[in-house]
């Protein structure tokens, strides 16, 4: 609740810079503040207004396969360079920059995509649940928090 004015307050602000007239946007900005704290009044023990919904890509996890794979490759590109000691030196870091460029490619071809739904529960506090997949909810539908998880209402 206490987000409520700091809300009215920016919106206002940047209203005013827009060149909006000052009473007519303090008059929204306050009918909204109250309209959402209405609905959250409303809700249920257990209930939430989902706030939005979206998708994030995240790298996946690197492994031995990565590492050992670009060390050999980046080991044997290393031997190709120099003599004597310099191809040992070459061979050596070729090996350790082959090892990190693998596991980093075996992120990339891991990685997985998650969605992120943000709610406000009815005490005003915000939370973000992570799903596998697409969990189906909108802006502002009304949700049910259980064991950690949303759910329809």
């Amino acid at each position: 609740m206490k987000l409520i004015p700091f809300a009215v307050s920016v919106f206002a602000c940047s209203a005013l810079l827009a060149g909006a007239d000052a009473p007519a946007v303090a008059a929204t900005a306050a009918s909204q503040a109250a309209a959402s704290s209405e609905r959250l009044a409303e809700l249920c023990a257990n209930c939430a207004i989902v706030d939005e919904v979206k998708s994030d890509t995240r790298k996946g996890k690197g492994g031995a396969l990565g590492v050992v794979g670009g060390a050999v490759l980046g080991g044997v590109l290393g031997h190709q360079i120099g003599g004597g000691v310099g191809k040992t030196l070459a061979t050596v870091g070729g090996a350790a920059a082959g090892g990190y460029a693998g596991n980093e490619v075996q992120k990339n071809v891991n990685k997985e995509t998650i969605w992120l739904t943000r709610v406000t529960l009815k005490d005003g506090s915000v939370r973000t649940f992570e799903n596998s997949a697409n969990p189906g909810f909108k802006a502002g539908e009304t949700v049910l928090v259980e064991d950690g998880r949303l759910r329809k209402r």
